[in-house]
């Protein structure tokens, strides 16, 4: 399963990246930490998974349409710290397969990446409603 990581901080990438090295069927084709580098890495590594931070610095003002349809075909899982309406609106509107507390991303993580791997997509809405 190949993975782009996108995610503007260096802490969080880091410990993604060494949480992911313990899976060798996961394998991490590229890191961006802006959205322009995440369209760019989408376009020329075609992952099957984005690892996408939402509340990346976005000075271009692209928009998460523009990520998603540089990766045609590929699942989105979202991940934030925040855990509130808007974010949950966010992920939603881009598709995203799960949203994951960055919290909570230790034991999350890897059967996400699993259980879209599998096939067995959690979809968001199903999260939303036993999130609340």
């Amino acid at each position: 399963m190949k993975v782009l990581l996108a995610d503007d901080s260096e802490v969080m990438r880091r410990s993604i990246r060494r949480l992911l090295k313990e899976y060798p069927e996961i394998e991490l084709v590229a890191e961006t930490f802006n959205f322009q580098q995440t369209i760019q890495a989408a376009k020329e590594r075609v992952p099957d998974v984005i690892l996408l931070d939402l509340h990346m610095p976005n000075p271009e003002n692209l928009t998460l349409e523009q990520i998603k349809a540089a990766c045609e075909g590929c699942q989105i899982i979202a991940i934030s710290v925040f855990n509130d309406e808007e974010t949950k609106t966010l992920a939603e509107k881009l598709g995203a397969a799960e949203l994951l507390d960055k919290i909570d991303l230790g034991e999350q993580l890897v059967p996400s990446i699993q259980r879209l791997k599998r096939g067995l997509i959690w979809f968001i809405s199903i999260f939303f409603e036993r999130a609340r």
